[in-house]
């Protein structure tokens, strides 16, 4: 990472404090001092339709709209899973595949049933994330990474959220529900994204930028 002057200060564009953790644990990893927190009363901000076919479209969408109310770098993503064999479902979807109120077991199970016979490449699955810097209105960068993985017939692990526990990560030898946070941050999509974002705000912020 470049040297720091001072510590970069960054907005979230959510009111998931567990993000914002998230977030914080990442940039801590990095060995960069940063600042984190969420917009000033995100919850008053008019809502954000997070309505685009694309994850790149929806957190562009989000990081312009929230930056229009705060002061700073906002930092926005979109993320979700993408299993080719179903054509890419549940992509932007992944929150709402099996309806607004469903929860994160029912997603799985209804995943699991749309998957019910499929063997070999067929449970391919890669977790995607794309991360969005804006200030004033304006895009300033937009980073992607993905995980690939395939997925398991039946959850395992007690850990994570969302579809961690049918995600197997092959290199790991566990599912994102079975292994640590330490390793989730290390190898996740988010984590990826976050830290290409992370290269390139403090390239900006160097003292040696344009010598």
């Amino acid at each position: 990472m470049p040297a720091q002057s001072n510590p970069l200060r960054l907005l979230v564009a959510s009111s998931n404090q567990g993000k914002v953790r998230e977030y914080r644990a990442l940039a801590e990893a990095a060995g960069a001092r940063v600042e984190l927190e969420s917009i000033p009363n995100f919850d008053r901000i008019p809502a954000f339709e997070e309505n685009a076919p694309t994850f790149a479209e929806n957190a562009a969408g989000k990081a312009i709209h929230s930056s229009r109310y705060a002061s700073g770098i906002v930092i926005a993503d979109d993320s979700g899973l993408v299993v080719p064999a179903l054509g890419g479902a549940p992509g932007v979807l992944s929150a709402r595949y099996a309806g607004p109120d469903a929860s994160d077991a029912d997603r799985i199970r209804k995943l699991l049933h749309e998957m019910s016979g499929m063997k070999g490449d067929d449970r391919r699955a890669r977790f995607v994330c794309v991360l969005a810097i804006a200030e004033s209105g304006k895009v300033c960068g937009l980073f992607s990474a993905c995980a690939e993985g395939e997925i398991l017939e039946a959850p395992r692990g007690d850990h994570g959220f969302g579809y961690d526990p049918v995600f197997y990560f092959p290199s790991l030898g566990k599912t994102y529900a079975e292994i640590s946070r330490e390793e989730k941050n290390l190898h996740s999509h988010r984590g990826k994204a976050f830290r290409k974002a992370l290269e390139f705000l403090l390239t900006q912020q160097s003292p040696s930028k344009g010598t």
